[in-house]
Protein backbone atom coordinates (compact mmCIF):
# COMPACT_ATOMS: atom_id res chain seq x y z
CA UNK A 1 0.00 0.00 0.00
CA UNK A 2 2.99 2.28 0.95
CA UNK A 3 4.34 2.23 -2.70
CA UNK A 4 0.94 3.08 -4.23
CA UNK A 5 0.54 5.93 -2.35
CA UNK A 6 3.78 7.05 -3.13
CA UNK A 7 3.14 6.65 -6.96
CA UNK A 8 -0.13 8.77 -6.50
CA UNK A 9 2.08 11.24 -4.74
CA UNK A 10 5.06 11.20 -7.79
CA UNK A 11 2.27 11.60 -10.17
CA UNK A 12 0.68 14.62 -8.29
CA UNK A 13 -2.56 12.78 -7.82
CA UNK A 14 -5.21 12.71 -4.78
CA UNK A 15 -6.44 10.09 -3.60
CA UNK A 16 -10.11 10.45 -1.64
CA UNK A 17 -12.31 7.66 -0.07
CA UNK A 18 -16.32 8.02 -0.63
CA UNK A 19 -18.95 5.44 -2.24
CA UNK A 20 -19.37 6.22 -5.69
CA UNK A 21 -21.72 3.73 -8.15
CA UNK A 22 -18.20 1.43 -8.82
CA UNK A 23 -15.79 0.68 -6.52
CA UNK A 24 -13.25 3.23 -7.77
CA UNK A 25 -12.72 6.26 -10.04
CA UNK A 26 -10.46 8.28 -11.55
CA UNK A 27 -11.60 11.99 -12.43
CA UNK A 28 -8.84 13.72 -14.65
CA UNK A 29 -9.91 17.18 -14.13
CA UNK A 30 -9.34 17.55 -10.29
CA UNK A 31 -6.39 14.70 -10.83
CA UNK A 32 -8.59 12.79 -8.20
CA UNK A 33 -8.11 9.00 -7.72
CA UNK A 34 -11.85 7.73 -5.50
CA UNK A 35 -11.81 4.26 -3.29
CA UNK A 36 -14.46 3.34 -1.95
CA UNK A 37 -14.73 2.80 1.97
CA UNK A 38 -15.23 -0.47 3.55
CA UNK A 39 -13.27 -2.62 0.68
CA UNK A 40 -10.64 -5.53 2.05
CA UNK A 41 -7.19 -4.18 1.83
CA UNK A 42 -6.52 -6.63 -1.11
CA UNK A 43 -9.46 -4.82 -3.28
CA UNK A 44 -8.64 -1.77 -1.97
CA UNK A 45 -5.03 -2.44 -3.49
CA UNK A 46 -6.54 -3.33 -6.69
CA UNK A 47 -9.09 -0.48 -7.14
CA UNK A 48 -6.05 1.92 -6.46
CA UNK A 49 -3.72 0.62 -8.72
CA UNK A 50 -6.49 0.13 -11.35
CA UNK A 51 -7.38 3.74 -10.91
CA UNK A 52 -3.56 4.95 -10.76
CA UNK A 53 -3.30 2.94 -13.86
CA UNK A 54 -5.74 5.17 -15.87
CA UNK A 55 -3.96 8.62 -14.86
CA UNK A 56 -0.61 7.17 -15.87
CA UNK A 57 -2.00 6.25 -19.18
CA UNK A 58 -3.79 9.11 -19.93
CA UNK A 59 -7.42 7.68 -19.99
CA UNK A 60 -10.27 10.26 -20.16
CA UNK A 61 -13.61 9.43 -19.67
CA UNK A 62 -15.46 8.05 -22.49
CA UNK A 63 -19.18 6.78 -23.60
CA UNK A 64 -17.61 4.60 -26.71
CA UNK A 65 -18.25 1.33 -25.03
CA UNK A 66 -15.19 0.01 -27.29
CA UNK A 67 -12.69 2.61 -26.06
CA UNK A 68 -13.95 2.18 -22.46
CA UNK A 69 -13.42 -1.46 -22.64
CA UNK A 70 -10.11 -0.70 -23.95
CA UNK A 71 -9.34 1.25 -21.47
CA UNK A 72 -10.36 -1.14 -18.56
CA UNK A 73 -8.63 -4.03 -20.06
CA UNK A 74 -5.32 -1.99 -20.31
CA UNK A 75 -5.65 -0.69 -16.63
CA UNK A 76 -6.17 -3.70 -15.59
CA UNK A 77 -3.02 -5.32 -17.11
CA UNK A 78 -0.91 -2.16 -16.18
CA UNK A 79 -2.26 -2.89 -12.36
CA UNK A 80 -1.76 -6.68 -12.35
CA UNK A 81 2.20 -5.93 -13.80
CA UNK A 82 2.37 -3.15 -10.73
CA UNK A 83 1.21 -5.57 -8.33
CA UNK A 84 2.35 -9.27 -9.08
CA UNK A 85 5.67 -10.00 -9.92
CA UNK A 86 6.78 -12.79 -12.55
CA UNK A 87 8.43 -15.14 -9.55
CA UNK A 88 5.42 -14.31 -6.44
CA UNK A 89 3.16 -15.44 -9.30
CA UNK A 90 4.99 -18.63 -10.77
CA UNK A 91 5.43 -19.63 -6.54
CA UNK A 92 1.42 -18.43 -5.74
CA UNK A 93 0.75 -21.30 -9.08
CA UNK A 94 2.82 -23.95 -7.65
CA UNK A 95 0.80 -23.59 -4.22
CA UNK A 96 -2.29 -22.94 -5.46
CA UNK A 97 -3.05 -24.18 -9.11
CA UNK A 98 -4.20 -21.88 -11.51
CA UNK A 99 -7.93 -21.33 -9.97
CA UNK A 100 -7.94 -17.51 -9.86
CA UNK A 101 -9.54 -16.67 -6.73
CA UNK A 102 -7.03 -19.14 -5.14
CA UNK A 103 -4.36 -17.28 -6.51
CA UNK A 104 -6.18 -13.98 -6.00
CA UNK A 105 -6.15 -14.90 -2.49
CA UNK A 106 -2.88 -15.79 -2.44
CA UNK A 107 -1.13 -12.37 -4.42
CA UNK A 108 -3.16 -10.10 -2.33
CA UNK A 109 -5.05 -8.61 -5.22
CA UNK A 110 -8.89 -8.91 -6.80
CA UNK A 111 -9.68 -12.17 -9.86
CA UNK A 112 -9.72 -9.35 -12.02
CA UNK A 113 -6.14 -8.58 -11.34
CA UNK A 114 -5.21 -12.25 -11.30
CA UNK A 115 -7.21 -12.32 -14.70
CA UNK A 116 -5.39 -9.73 -16.19
CA UNK A 117 -1.72 -10.96 -15.12
CA UNK A 118 -3.21 -14.39 -16.59
CA UNK A 119 -3.69 -12.72 -20.29
CA UNK A 120 -0.13 -11.56 -20.08
CA UNK A 121 1.15 -14.59 -20.00
CA UNK A 122 2.44 -16.88 -23.33
CA UNK A 123 3.43 -20.57 -22.39
CA UNK A 124 5.59 -21.81 -25.10
CA UNK A 125 6.93 -25.35 -24.35
CA UNK A 126 8.70 -25.57 -21.59
CA UNK A 127 8.88 -21.65 -20.58
CA UNK A 128 6.25 -19.00 -19.60
CA UNK A 129 6.59 -15.90 -20.99
CA UNK A 130 5.03 -12.63 -19.15
CA UNK A 131 4.58 -9.59 -21.59
CA UNK A 132 5.58 -11.18 -24.83
CA UNK A 133 5.53 -9.82 -28.04
CA UNK A 134 6.41 -10.82 -31.75
CA UNK A 135 9.91 -10.83 -32.38
CA UNK A 136 13.37 -12.74 -30.61
CA UNK A 137 13.89 -11.82 -26.87
CA UNK A 138 10.22 -9.53 -26.72
CA UNK A 139 9.01 -10.55 -23.12
CA UNK A 140 9.42 -8.75 -19.66
CA UNK A 141 9.72 -11.65 -17.82
CA UNK A 142 10.86 -15.39 -18.58
CA UNK A 143 10.14 -18.47 -16.48
CA UNK A 144 12.10 -22.45 -17.51
CA UNK A 145 9.47 -24.80 -16.03
CA UNK A 146 10.49 -27.97 -14.69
Amino acid sequence: MESLLRLIEENGLHLIERRGRHHGGYEPQTATIRVAPGLSRRATCSVIAHELAHAVLGHTPTADPSIRARQERRADEWAARLLISADVYAEAERTRGTHPASLAFELGVTVEIVAAYQRLLRRVGDATYVGARMGRGQWEHRTRIA
